[in-house]
């Protein structure tokens, strides 16, 4: 099987492929002068993370399935991880705070390598807490980086969108950018202004739910086991659907409704354990 076992590893190094193009993308957008080509290249870094959170999936799931995890596709894995759900998610996002020059630029600077070394750490902890059975991958203590790296790109991913630079597609308007067009001035101004701030201060305080001990559920637990696949099955249309017509909304949706539920359980149970 050892020609299998290269599968994976390629899987990786395509995911650490994607978090180096998603930050060339975003250092072409800063040198770039033109609104709409700037909007279209952080797009593009935003949505290479999030193709990047795909293959992770992938490649751990496939070295399970055909029993050929390693101790080395564990460390480039990690490697990997960082780069993408780690260095790539941050400088995207210090790209766009720097071009609207939210507040002073050590202040960008401070948030986006808060985010980044909270996930370094956050990986070089689980690699020497985790085992390699399927287990232990269903959930996680901290925040995972990918889910992590997914919220910062998809808040990023809304600004753009509220912006209505990149909700075109084939010369046409997506049914996103008509809703954002029907939406009064004044309210889709502001909340277009309030996703700057709320992206600086999400950075940070995301970094620490990676490093923090909230327990989380791996997100293919939400979809049940064997018995239920017929509602497997639902839930996939209904998602795909959600995904077709309006994707930011939906991916950002997810991503806090999944940061939520791991704070919501850990509130629930440190107020059982006092009780």
């Amino acid at each position: 099987m050892k020609h299998v076992s290269v599968l994976p590893n390629i899987l990786t190094l395509a995911n650490a492929g994607c978090g180096l193009l998603a930050i060339s993308k975003a250092i072409d957008a800063l040198a770039s002068g033109d609104p709409t080509r700037f909007a279209s290249l952080l797009e593009m870094s935003c949505w290479l993370v999030l193709i990047a959170t795909v293959l992770d999936g992938l490649d751990g799931r496939i070295a399970r399935m055909t029993d050929s995890f390693s101790d080395f596709g564990a460390q480039l894995d990690s490697f990997a991880d960082a780069i993408t759900f780690g260095v790539a998610p941050a400088m995207v996002a210090k790209v766009l705070l720097e071009r609207h020059a939210l507040v002073h630029p050590r202040v960008h600077f401070l948030a986006a390598a808060a985010f980044a070394l909270m996930a370094v750490l956050r990986l070089a902890r689980f690699n020497l807490e985790s085992d390699h059975d399927e287990e232990s991958h269903r959930g996680f203590r901290g925040l995972p980086s990918p889910a992590a790296a997914g919220t910062i790109v998809a808040m990023i991913l809304m600004y753009l969108s509220l912006g209505g630079g990149i909700e075109v597609a084939s010369g046409e308007v997506t049914p996103v950018g008509k809703g954002v067009q029907y939406l009064p001035g004044w309210l889709r101004d502001g909340l277009t202004d309030s996703l700057l701030p709320a992206i600086l201060l999400a950075l940070p305080a995301i970094g620490l739910l990676m490093v923090s001990r909230i327990p989380y559920r791996h997100m293919a637990t939400y979809f049940g086991g064997p018995r239920t696949r017929f509602q497997v099955l639902v839930k996939v249309v209904f998602i795909s659907g959600g995904l077709y017509l309006a994707p930011v909304p939906v991916l950002l949706g997810t991503g806090v409704l999944y940061i939520a539920s791991g704070l919501v359980t850990h509130t629930r149970k440190s107020s059982e354990s006092k009780s």
